[in-house]
């Protein structure tokens, strides 16, 4: 059997679906066995991606922009995916939505949540006109859909009318940030940041889900914490609501945005947070609570959508957007030596739970399945 996966999202994305993709294809190949495995994306501007996992065949189109082929394939639905990526027996695609394909080629498509229909207000406007116009065709065309979670399993049959037997959750693995640095560069690396304090901190792209302006007023009404609001992320979508919760608040000045660090920034900041906190209002999945529990921070989360069945017993829970509420929870933590050390031990054990290598496994056993 050979498999072709579309990789276009690792080229554009940091972070979100391009940091899955990097992900499942650096453990695919490993998984593979007697089977083939290629990648294949668009190159027009020759800014190109890292040299391939070993035993992925890596096949770039640098005659036609993506953008174009993108257009095209809405309008006109042409070329097949297939002529430009060469033959498979399955395609998959990681990023929502099926292009179109030669009649009888088999597709998986991973859909990793649909947020864009349980809260379309909070999608990017050119974004939920995309994905809208196209889900349908595709969880009609698909062979199988890949998902994150559960919860997403059930919504994606729900939303979108899709037999259960298609539909397969297969959970995302921690990411492997290497060995943590040592105490000592730890330390440099977040007094570098600037981070001098202590802080409770946030990562995620920021945009309307991720309910920063409710993070703000928690951190406000924490007037007996002594120390700074960390929010790691690039600027999304629809950010008016957050910037003016940032600007006043009244502790403005101790709200930090790291627009963006390496992995290795990250790790040393995960480890020196007093706490992390997700406010999140819709997750299929939430890896950033998962990778806090991974470095050793205790996590206070939303307690909603997929983030019960992924963090398990090893988060204190809030529910509802009380900030005065969140603001207790927090106490708990950052006044119980106890209670935190009890959250990292459950936090640590969480996250044995979830891998990479086991991801591509199953993601293995729905190409084999469905082809």
């Amino acid at each position: 059997m050979k498999v072709c996966v579309d990789i276009q999202a690792a080229l554009g994305q940091r972070a979100g679906v391009g940091r899955y993709v990097r992900e499942l294809m650096a453990h695919l190949g490993p998984e593979a066995g007697a089977d083939e495995l290629s990648a294949f994306y668009f190159d027009f501007k020759r800014t190109g991606l890292e040299a391939p996992p070993p035993g992925v065949d890596w096949r770039a189109c640098r005659w036609l922009p993506g953008r174009v082929a993108q257009a095209v394939w809405k309008y006109a639905g042409f070329p097949p995916y297939d002529w430009l990526a060469g033959p498979a027996d399955v395609y998959h695609f990681p990023n929502f939505i099926r292009p179109p394909l030669s009649r009888g080629r088999r597709s998986v498509v991973t859909i990793h949540d649909v947020s864009f229909l349980r809260l379309p207000e909070t999608t990017e406007k050119k974004n939920l006109a995309w994905l809208t116009s196209e889900i349908h065709r595709t969880v009609e065309r698909a062979d199988a859909i890949i998902t994150d979670s559960q919860f997403s399993a059930r919504e994606i049959v729900e939303l979108l009318q899709v037999p259960e037997e298609k539909v397969v959750p297969v959970w995302l693995g921690l990411p492997e940030f290497g060995p943590p640095p040592a105490p000592p560069e730890a330390e440099r690396i977040r007094r570098e940041l600037g981070l001098v304090k202590p802080f409770l901190l946030m990562v995620g792209t920021i945009e309307p889900r991720k309910n920063i302006p409710l993070l703000v007023k928690v951190y406000d009404a924490l007037h007996d914490f002594d120390g700074d609001l960390v929010v790691v992320g690039a600027w999304g979508w629809k950010t008016d609501a957050t910037r003016r919760a940032i600007a006043d608040s009244p502790r403005r000045d101790g709200i930090r945005v790291l627009n963006r660090v390496d992995d290795r920034q990250l790790s040393a900041v995960y480890a020196g947070a007093s706490a992390f906190v997700y406010p999140t209002r819709y997750e299929g999945f939430g890896l950033p609570p998962l990778e806090a529990m991974g470095r050793g921070t205790p996590v206070v989360s939303a307690r909603n959508s997929s983030l019960p069945e992924v963090l398990g017993q090893a988060a204190e829970w809030v529910e509802g957007d009380d900030p005065e509420e969140w603001a207790a929870t927090l106490r708990t933590i950052l006044g119980d030596d106890a209670r935190a050390a009890h959250l990292r031990a459950a936090g640590f054990a969480q996250t044995q739970k979830f891998s990479w290598a086991e991801t591509a496994r199953q993601t293995w056993a729905v190409y084999r399945r469905f082809a």
